[in-house]
């Protein structure tokens, strides 16, 4: 395993009431020895002008997964920050739900990378994204 901190689903879904995570609706579904999950509504707070799931929803999801996996990364009063995030937008999505999946790649003292993957409901590939982390 490589959580350092001690998290239920339900304390993962309170840190995000009142910010950014709450206001587009991520919920944390899943969390196992190596891997983060969450889900984001694709609807009028997600979608752009054009009525697709908007890219920049997509790496506030990305970047919501890759954040509190770092956090759970690290001990006592140790904080991560963005450093660098990326997003590839290979698919489309139009209504539903996406599902983001992060792995580590590096979980190091310093720095962190993770891969974070988002899927439409038919289990297709949208949206592949890396983000490096600090830890300071």
């Amino acid at each position: 395993m490589i959580w350092r901190r001690e998290a239920t689903l339900a304390a993962l879904n309170k840190m995000g009431a009142n910010n950014m995570v709450g206001h587009v609706g991520i919920e944390f579904t899943r969390f196992d020895d190596n891997e983060i999950e969450a889900t984001m509504p694709v609807d009028e707070r997600t979608r752009q002008p054009f009525g697709l799931l908007h890219g920049g929803a997509s790496v506030v999801l990305a970047e919501t997964l890759g954040s509190v996996a770092g956090y759970l990364c690290t001990e006592g009063d140790q904080k991560v920050v963005g450093l660098e995030v990326n997003a590839n937008h290979l698919r489309s999505a139009r209504d539903g739900i996406v599902r983001g999946v992060c792995r580590a790649v590096h979980a190091g003292r310093r720095h962190q990378v993770w891969q974070i993957d988002i899927y439409d409901q038919q289990d297709q590939l949208c949206c592949t994204s890396r983000l490096t982390t600090a830890v300071v």
